[in-house]
């Protein structure tokens, strides 16, 4: 999926980094990344460790990291169901209503065929879950099958703060879904969808991957459709996007993101806390290196790359210039 933020393309760097420093050997420990996203860090380590744990406000991530981080034994005729739900007749339903151009918000995120055809398989998975046709691992897996099958048809420049007048050349594709495959390993993982600051207090570990968002842009807003096939409740879109309510984090807030900050680290029970954090960040790196110090030994490391960036005048997505990635490496007392 096309992420704001995605750590896909600096995964070895991290993962590199972060076993330079924790030891090779982490099969008896515990690695958690409480600000999962898409959960590409926590799956580079769903093989290495015990126990992975995994968090983030926003439900369609929850959804993602249930069925990539917390699946990890085979599903049974998971392709059959795949199968009946490609070939699935279309329901106008909610997506097709709100969200599409033919329905009655007159949005166009979706062609009308692939909003009827979402709200077919939604619709049809909601059913299966609520019949007892399939447990929690199919379910996840359905769905993530469907966010990504849907991420990939989206008429957007790549996030959902706003749609395209006329529909790109990938939203006038039909929707397929396509199996979202995950690693079988013999180990338990665990997945939640709540406030990290809250959560920290709950949970103890080796490793803590912190990614926490860099800029006053509220995943909530930016992802907000996700969400909204993800959940599948009713509620009343708003305005010419559609938006309903959703989560505002203190960390896209410069007047909160340093108190919540220091809250997490004085809370963390791990052994080393990793921080990924850009150089456009709001909290500027003299401050995040005076908090950080003052609860261990502080390193870092860091690397240039090209970050990804939604071009909404250009209606295009492409790579920005170089941004500075760091790795903050705190050693805890």
């Amino acid at each position: 999926m096309n992420y704001i933020g995605s750590k896909y393309k600096l995964g070895n760097f991290i993962k590199e980094t972060i076993l330079s420093v924790a030891g090779s050997d982490l099969s008896d420990r515990v690695f958690c990344d409480i600000f999962a996203g898409t959960g590409i860090i926590g799956r580079n380590f769903k093989q290495e460790v015990k126990k992975v744990i995994s968090n983030d406000l926003e439900y369609y991530s929850f959804v993602l990291n249930k069925n990539y981080i917390e699946n990890h034994s085979p599903i049974k005729n998971k392709e059959i169901f795949i199968e009946e739900l490609n070939n699935i007749e279309p329901k106008e339903e909610f997506i097709f209503k709100n969200y599409c151009k033919g329905g009655e918000g007159n949005r166009q995120y979706f062609s009308d065929k692939n909003g009827k055809k979402i709200d077919a398989i939604r619709t049809k998975i909601k059913e299966w879950k609520e019949n007892k046709k399939m447990d929690d691992s199919l379910y996840y897996f359905l769905l993530t099958s469907l966010l990504e099958a849907a991420d990939k048809v989206a008429n957007t420049a790549s996030v959902y703060g706003a749609y395209l007048k006329h529909l790109k050349k990938s939203a006038q594709k039909d929707l397929i879904l396509i199996p979202a495959e995950y690693e079988i390993n013999n180990n338990r993982h665990q997945v939640f969808n709540t406030d990290s600051n809250k959560l920290i207090k709950q949970i103890k570990g080796f490793i803590l991957y912190l990614d926490p968002p860099y800029n006053s842009r509220q995943y909530g807003a930016n992802y907000h459709l996700l969400n909204t096939i993800a959940k599948y409740d009713n509620f009343i879109p708003k305005g010419k996007t559609g938006l309903p309510e959703y989560n505002k984090s203190k960390y896209c807030s410069k007047n909160y993101v340093k108190e919540e900050f220091e809250e997490l680290i004085k809370n963390a029970d791990f052994k080393y806390i990793f921080l990924s954090y850009n150089n456009e960040g709001l909290m500027p790196p003299e401050d995040i290196k005076n908090i950080m110090s003052k609860y261990g030994k502080l390193d870092f490391a860091s690397k240039s790359y090209q970050r990804f960036k939604a071009d909404k005048d250009e209606n295009r997505s492409h790579l920005a210039n170089n941004t500075e990635e760091y790795i903050y490496i705190l050693e805890k007392n």
